[in-house]
């Protein structure tokens, strides 16, 4: 009974920590608050989920809208300080103070203003009244104060960093100076235009990312992540380390429709986690495969943490161009991961689960086949339709919910109730199963609306003119060479990165230093796509989850599995230095993120080829291949991982044209082949000791 008790406590430690992270504190003591917040979450639900069907209305209204719901829903839902304070009019971590309901109704007001009053306010553009500043200040406090309680202090500070700047430039030394902005021309592009705060990150979190969101949220409420953990374990929980590659599949799984490493440790973890621990693995090597594979989870298309569709405005290339481009360096980080578990389980020794405890895949798969349905419509539509990313979202949406009816319909016939009175208890199982969605749906988005709106100020400051000189800046930083300006780049993601939601670093990021990328790799000589540049800030600013000291996701993770959450969070960095160098490999191999490439059967080969270049890179940072590996192997393995990326880099050594360096995708078998003979003559050795 203690046993599963602890169980049970680390499990609500971790949710404790998933809603803390996405939301704060949710006050429910007083009868009001529990009615208030569940009714500003779904009305925000019906709002999203009505745009694509039926209501029409202009993209500013929709952003300006999008953000008066997030911002009430976070006033009202957590506090102030998580600090109990005397003031409980002003203050309190139970209920809804007076407060918060003022600050709650003002930011309505505030950020409706450019809605009620957008004709006259574009007709004054560049010369705002007095009206217009004042509600433009008090606009641009609320957010910052939505922002600072929904996801910290961090992407504030780096707003009013860059708004400091804008006033200061002219008083600035040397490269800092910049001719500076009024506060007219400020609030003009950061409050009073589509620019700033209302600019296209917002746009994207309003018109695209909500109903991606709402359908994962759905999803975990209808049981999908337990049917996809339970497919992976019936499928690979027999062999060695099987937990672990359950976790690894079971995590890419749930990442399709989920944007937050910290919910996908969660929905997963609590089953994975112990099941590793079960067959061997130690709590801090548990905790840290799930980390790593959660956090990948955002990586995997469509949602990609909210960057996908950002990208796609960003760029003004098609959603599906960006899903085609990110798909490889994706499934390649994922088969690296489950390499990464195939090894630790070899140095440990271990076995898969018995077969007692394995679960029956086409029991599994007959009890919970229907979770799959929504995601192939939502594919679907996608692919084949090419409907927009919005529109397939509510789709799927329908279609979920029409599923989930049925199917309780269905189980509660076999249960030998009446057909009404199945019909009845259907009806409102699915209602209140999808309002619980809706609520965690609109809660989840909190952190995505205030992380866009408050990433705009950055944006709209960069905008004004700060941009070029942000170039400038980093370039000498870098020192006019590339390779230098993508270490800085990556290091600065996964610092900021540290107190920043994914899709806030970024924007961010995205803002500062493509730019430069671009400008560099054209001046020396190499063709750098704008996608490959921009999935590079993504990429470093996703390993930020698990990075020390802060990387929440590792937290939750250590506390399913009882171990240290910096140990946890060092060693799921080390498994995710595989997906680190991948983004190294694809701006310097376009290729990999499908430019250039004709047909299926190139992108395929390219795509079998990193698999084995993730393969041999593993190899070397993990210490093993069939055996732990000599210091004079690492070389080979590194070698080999560098053909099978980018032979075209050794190619131009060699003086090969086009696409003649692919004969050294073969030099690169024969150099992972050479420690593996070397190793296999040692293994008998081995063995017989």
């Amino acid at each position: 009974m203690t046993e599963k008790n602890n169980k049970h406590l680390k499990e609500s430690n971790a949710a404790e920590m998933l809603l803390k992270e996405e939301t704060g504190q949710i006050r429910n003591s007083r009868k009001f608050d529990r009615f208030l917040i569940p009714f500003i979450a779904i009305s925000w639900a019906f709002f999203q989920l009505a745009l694509p069907r039926f209501l029409i209305l202009d993209s500013v209204k929709i952003r300006a809208i999008h953000l008066a719901f997030a911002a009430a829903l976070v006033f009202v839902s957590i506090p102030m300080s998580k600090k109990e304070r005397k003031l409980k009019l002003m203050h309190s971590t139970d209920y809804i103070p007076v407060l918060d309901i003022i600050l709650a109704l003002a930011a309505v007001l505030a950020v409706l203003y450019i809605v009620f009053d957008w004709e006259n306010i574009a007709s004054r553009a560049g010369r705002p009244i007095t009206q217009d500043i004042i509600m433009g200040i008090i606009t641009i406090i609320l957010v910052l104060e939505a922002s600072r309680r929904s996801i910290g202090l961090p992407l504030g500070i780096i707003a009013v960093v860059f708004s400091i700047y804008a006033f200061l430039g002219p008083y600035m030394p040397g490269f800092l100076a910049y001719r500076g902005v009024s506060l007219n021309k400020y609030l003009g592009q950061i409050i009073l235009s589509t620019e700033g705060i209302y600019g296209i990150p917002l746009d994207v979190s309003a018109n695209t990312v909500f109903l991606f969101v709402l359908l994962g949220a759905l999803l975990e409420k209808t049981g999908a992540g337990y049917f996809f953990n339970d497919l992976a374990i019936s499928l690979l929980g027999r062999f060695k380390g099987g937990p672990a590659k359950a976790s690894v599949v079971s995590s890419g799984l749930t990442g399709l429709v989920s944007g937050s490493s910290i919910a996908n440790v969660v929905t997963t973890g609590t089953f994975t986690i112990p099941l590793m621990k079960k067959v061997g693995y130690p709590a801090k090597t548990a905790a840290a495969t799930e980390v790593a594979a959660s956090t990948n989870g955002q990586l995997m298309p469509p949602i990609m943490g909210a960057a996908a569709f950002i990208m796609a405005e960003y760029l003004g290339i098609g959603y599906m161009d960006v899903i085609k481009a990110a798909a490889i360096p994706a499934f390649v980080s994922y088969f690296a991961l489950f390499y990464i578990t195939h090894l630790e389980a070899s140095k440990l020794g271990m076995k898969g689960l018995p077969k007692e405890e394995i679960p029956n895949f086409w029991e599994v798969f007959k009890k919970g086949f229907h979770n799959l349905i929504p995601l192939a419509v939502l594919i679907y539509e996608l692919m084949v339709m090419r409907h927009s990313p919005k529109l397939s979202a509510f789709n799927a949406i329908v279609i979920l919910f029409a599923v989930m009816l049925l199917r309780k319909i269905f189980d509660l016939i076999q249960e030998k109730k009446s057909f009404g009175e199945s019909i009845k208890e259907g009806v409102k199982y699915s209602v209140l199963t999808f309002g619980r969605g809706m609520i965690s749906g609109s809660r989840n988005m909190l952190t995505v609306a205030l992380a866009t709106a408050t990433a705009g100020i950055v944006v709209g400051v960069v905008n004004m003119g700060i941009g070029s000189m942000i170039v400038q800046i980093v370039e000498i930083l870098s020192m006019g060479n590339i390779y230098l300006l993508l270490i800085i780049t990556g290091v600065a993601s996964l610092i900021i990165g540290m107190g920043l939601p994914t899709t806030a670093t970024y924007i961010v990021m995205a803002s500062i230093t493509v730019p430069v990328i671009l400008q560099l790799g054209g001046n020396m000589n190499l063709v750098i796509p704008a996608i490959a540049a921009h999935l590079f800030c993504f990429y470093f600013g996703i390993l930020a989850d698990d990075t020390p000291p802060v990387g929440l996701a590792a937290y939750t993770a250590a506390a399913i599995a009882d171990s240290d959450p910096i140990q946890t969070g060092i060693q799921g960095f080390i498994y995710d230095l595989r997906t680190a160098v991948i983004p190294f490999m694809f701006v310097f191999n376009p290729q990999l993120v499908m430019h250039g490439v004709n047909n299926g059967l190139q992108g395929l080969f390219i795509f079998a080829m990193a698999v084995f270049g993730a393969f041999a890179f593993t190899n070397a940072v993990q210490g093993w291949f069939l055996t732990k590996n000599k210091w004079y192997e690492i070389p080979f393995f590194l070698l080999a991982a560098l053909l099978f990326f980018n032979p075209f880099a050794v190619g131009d050594l060699l003086g090969f044209v086009g696409n003649q360096s692919y004969w050294l995708y073969p030099a690169g078998g024969v150099v992972y082949l050479i420690p593996y003979f070397l190793q296999r003559i040692r293994m008998p050795k081995i063995t017989t000791a």
